[in-house]
Formats: C-alpha cells, sequence, structure tokens
C-alpha cells in the first residue's frame, strides 16, 4: 500500500456555484482550490461563498438524531452512539455528539435555519453538521471530487464493522514497528492492526480498557511524540481536538489517517494540509442496516494491499 502523507496528498476538486438561466444554481470551475488554513478558514471561506452558493440562501429542511447502542455478539463491551444530522437538499451533514447531551429545541433551532446562520450556532455539533451538510451538497462524494468508493457487504453489525475496519486500516502507510496512536477507540479497528502485527496506543475521552484489557487514554495531544502516525475519528471535529492533531501532523510530517461519520465532507478538504487520508461515511451509517452499502476513500491508494502491513 502506498499511503499518503503531507502536503503530497491530493486535494479534491472543488466547484463553485453560480446563478443558472433557470434561477438555480449550476457549477463552474473553481478558482479557489488550496487547502484551508484551518478549520475556521474553511467555516470563513464558506460564508464568503468561495465555495459555493450562498449559504443564507440555503436552508435546512429536516434535523434529527439518531441513537445506537451496541453490543456485537462475541465482544465483552458495548458503547452508544448519539448523532445530529442536517438535511441539506440530498445532502445530510452528521457530527456526533455525548448521548443526551444535544437538547430537543437544538434540533428545533436547525429546521428551516439557513446554513450561515448555523455556522455561527453556540453549539459546536451544530456547527459541525451544518458546515458537513453544506460541503456535502456542493461538494458530494464522487470520483469527480476525488473519493474512491468501496463497497461494504451486507451482513451483521459486526461483520458490516470488520469490513469497514479494514477499509480504515488500509489507508495506514506504516513500517513494522512503528506505532499508531487511535483516536476514538473502536475495537474493529484494534482488531484489524493486531491482527497486522502494528502497535498501537488507544485513545478515547471515555476512558477505561479495550477488549483486550489495554488501557485507554484520555488525552491524545500527550500522546503525540509516542506515535509514528495518527488514526483518528471524525468525532474529533465535535470535541476540537482535530485542529491540533492536523496541526502537529503538518508540522512534523505525521500521517494522519481520518475515519469520519462525523464531517465526513469536511475532512477531505484538508488533504495536504495535515491530512493524509479520509475514510468517509455519510449517513447512513453502516451501523443502521444490514444490506449493503457503500464508503468512500481519498488519498494516495494505488497498490494499496494488504500486504503493506
Amino acid at each position: 500500500m502506498s499511503g499518503a502523507s503531507g502536503a503530497g496528498a491530493a486535494i479534491p476538486a472543488v466547484q463553485e456555484w453560480a446563478p443558472s438561466a433557470s434561477g438555480g444554481t449550476s457549477a463552474r470551475a473553481a478558482s479557489d482550490t488550496s487547502a484551508p488554513a484551518s478549520y475556521d478558514d474553511l467555516v470563513s471561506r464558506v460564508l464568503a461563498c468561495r465555495l459555493g452558493p450562498d449559504p443564507r440562501t440555503l436552508r435546512i429542511a429536516v434535523a434529527f438524531t439518531t441513537s445506537q447502542v451496541v453490543r456485537h455478539d462475541g465482544r465483552r463491551g458495548g458503547y452508544r452512539n448519539e448523532v445530529l444530522s442536517l438535511r441539506l437538499d440530498r445532502a445530510v451533514g452528521s457530527c456526533a455528539v455525548e448521548p443526551g447531551a444535544l437538547s430537543e429545541t437544538a434540533v428545533d433551532d436547525c429546521v428551516g435555519a439557513d446554513v450561515a446562520r448555523l455556522l455561527e450556532h453556540p453549539l459546536t455539533p451544530v456547527r459541525v453538521a451544518a458546515l458537513d451538510a453544506y460541503l456535502m451538497h456542493v461538494t458530494p462524494h464522487t470520483p469527480e471530487n476525488g473519493a474512491l468508493p468501496r463497497p461494504l457487504p451486507a451482513g451483521s453489525s459486526l461483520e458490516k464493522s470488520r469490513a469497514r475496519a479494514k477499509a480504515v486500516v488500509e489507508l495506514l502507510d506504516v513500517r513494522p514497528g512503528q506505532t499508531v496512536l487511535v483516536v476514538g477507540v473502536v475495537n474493529s479497528l484494534l482488531e484489524g492492526l493486531r491482527s497486522r502485527g502494528v502497535p498501537y496506543i488507544p485513545c478515547d475521552l471515555k476512558g477505561g480498557r479495550t477488549e483486550w484489557g489495554e488501557p485507554i487514554v484520555t488525552d491524545a495531544l500527550a500522546e503525540l511524540d509516542r506515535c509514528d502516525a495518527v488514526l483518528a475519528s471524525g468525532m474529533t471535529l465535535g470535541n476540537g481536538s482535530f485542529e491540533p492533531l492536523r496541526e502537529h501532523a503538518l508540522r512534523v510530517g505525521k500521517q494522519l489517517v481520518m475515519f469520519a461519520q462525523t464531517g465526513s465532507a469536511v475532512l477531505p478538504r484538508f488533504l495536504g494540509a495535515g491530512v493524509s487520508a479520509v475514510c468517509a461515511e455519510p449517513y447512513p451509517f453502516f451501523w443502521l442496516d444490514g444490506g449493503p452499502g457503500v464508503i468512500h476513500r481519498y488519498g494516495h491508494l494505488d497498490g494499496c494491499t494488504e500486504a503493506a502491513l
């Protein structure tokens, strides 16, 4: 496998939108294709209409939360997820939240609101979901925009979890003996690393222990000097840790691979600006359906094989 790293990663195509003869919008080649300098810079570009239509003219039609409690067969522990999702035309933007942290009032605030207002909402998950919805609307996950689809087969929740984990782990380009910091513990991802003999440091704000009894650290930034690569969840967008991780990876040339249900359309924008590769999984997520699905990978995937791990 050839993993992406540093400034060598390809940046997905960016479209600029202009009024069409029919009164709608149509895409044309964009002049602003550079990677953003920061998350705040990306938001500023959206508000300045540099990446698509004026967000003040686009309104959220549907806002909803998805709650999940899971314990896979054969696994000792389980977990709970809650995700805020916003529907903008055909696009759905999402941000995971701590279960019970989001009030019904916050969800009500989003319905009928324009995207620009939500990008300045006091709650971070609302801002992230709104940005994700806008960028999904402007630049959906298609090969033309740099995404390579990866089918997920039908199966049980555990089978689909393992299939997704395999697709994520393949994006890492690590040599024998190199250690991966995993930010956002998913046991199937750890299992994938273990099966390839890749040492890892599990990190999650919840702490605790992994399925194999390993202690889970809670401060990702404190572990950066101990790792050779970082594999991080898109949930880092919602808890404020993405920017420090990205800045570290950019500064020292360290590989940063993102797996994203949160901000799946946001993170590909940072390819070449600290982010090496992205496995993007927009709503509906693999755990919602036992049928076949698809995820989308960004980055250098030429010659990607399991043998590299």
